[in-house]
């Protein structure tokens, strides 16, 4: 699956609810319609992979009715909203463990991506008990068991690490945050070795679809040299994809 993969730290719900003097869950609720429209528009904007950090590893550590509450709002987005990304060919996958998941929230989970799993449009990735620390050591765990098993230990290189991390989806050409932070948060560390990165100041309630087309059209203007002095503009497929895309939304 060729075009852009954007990737988004999904943060600012708490506080968006707490300037509203509303519970916490308020805001967690608020950004599942933002997911929804971010959804909807990206693949318009020339978005074929979209990776949305919904739960971090460290999550656990906030109070538990906090933490039932986001699983069962993921619970409802996937039973909810499965129709319509089937209808617009989204495909939905998770990626991070499982093991520690809510029984209800798995099942949900796996039945939406049994669902969408013919969906060709764009590739939408909810990173879900997640950590990129722990990704690179279950990859490397995976590649010392390889050589447990015969593999040369010579044959072991970034490559092949990378191959294991990233399980062949491409590597994040753009990775916003939302609330104003500037920090990755333990979020595809590898995968974004050359990522370009988008701090929007407002909180994720807060992002619409016009936040993310000025995103892209921000990435779009950039120039990625990826470790060398020629700038890769003329060169990139998804870059020439961003600069029509743009141009018939300015025409329409």
């Amino acid at each position: 699956m060729s075009g852009l993969h954007v990737a988004i730290i999904m943060d600012g719900n708490g506080r968006w609810a707490r300037r509203r003097g509303t519970p916490r869950w308020r805001g967690h609720l608020a950004g599942v319609d933002t997911v929804r429209e971010i959804v909807r528009a990206a693949p318009d904007l020339g978005v074929t992979t979209l990776s949305l950090y919904a739960f971090s590893a460290d999550n656990w550590k906030r109070p538990a009715a906090e933490v039932g509450r986001l699983f069962w709002i993921l619970r409802e987005y996937c039973r909810r909203e499965q129709q319509e990304l089937r209808a617009n060919d989204v495909r939905l996958v998770a990626f991070g463990r499982r093991d520690r998941l809510p029984r209800s929230a798995r099942q949900a989970l796996e039945e939406a991506e049994a669902f969408t799993r013919d969906g060709k449009r764009m590739l939408l990735r909810l990173a879900i008990d997640y950590s990129s620390r722990w990704a690179i050591a279950e990859a490397a765990r995976e590649l010392a068991r390889q050589v447990k098993r015969g593999l040369d230990p010579e044959r072991v290189s970034v490559d092949t690490l990378h191959s294991e991390i990233t399980r062949l989806v491409p590597e994040p050409d753009l990775l916003i945050r939302t609330a104003g932070e500037q920090r990755l948060s333990d979020f595809l560390l590898w995968e974004s070795a050359y990522a370009e990165l988008y701090f929007a100041p407002v909180c994720w309630p807060d992002f619409h679809a016009a936040n993310l087309e000025a995103a892209i059209a921000e990435y779009g203007r950039r120039e990625r040299r990826f470790g060398g002095l020629v700038p890769q503009r003329s060169a990139s497929p998804v870059r020439e994809l961003i600069a029509a895309t743009m141009d018939a939304l300015r025409v329409g």
